[in-house]
């Protein structure tokens, strides 16, 4: 997947957020894959790594994710989903979406 994607734009840069450490760019998006039914959230448990993840760009950060699982990681993920629902621009698919496929 990362080769199609650096092959369609030549310009992006892969890579997890430890490797962005101390650097910016202009966008950055970030994936939070992690959706499962134990609701376990892996490196988001750990607030400075996710301090890192939203302070690397300079314009524009998108978080991708699954925010029932990530609002029960802990009480300050929980904090930040709220936050973001009331400031950010959320967005969620609808079920349609979700049962389309590809």
């Amino acid at each position: 997947m990362s080769r199609t994607l650096k092959e369609a734009f030549p310009g992006i840069e892969l890579g997890s957020v430890d490797g962005f450490q101390g650097r910016e760019k202009e966008a950055i998006i970030v994936s939070l894959v992690r959706s499962n039914s134990n609701k376990e959230v892996g490196f988001l448990g750990e607030k400075r790594r996710l301090n890192v993840a939203m302070t690397r760009p300079r314009r524009s950060l998108t978080i991708i994710g699954d925010s029932e699982t990530v609002s029960s990681g802990s009480k300050f993920l929980k904090r930040w989903m709220d936050f973001l629902e009331e400031h950010a621009d959320l967005r969620y698919p609808s079920v349609a979406e979700l049962n389309a496929g590809p």
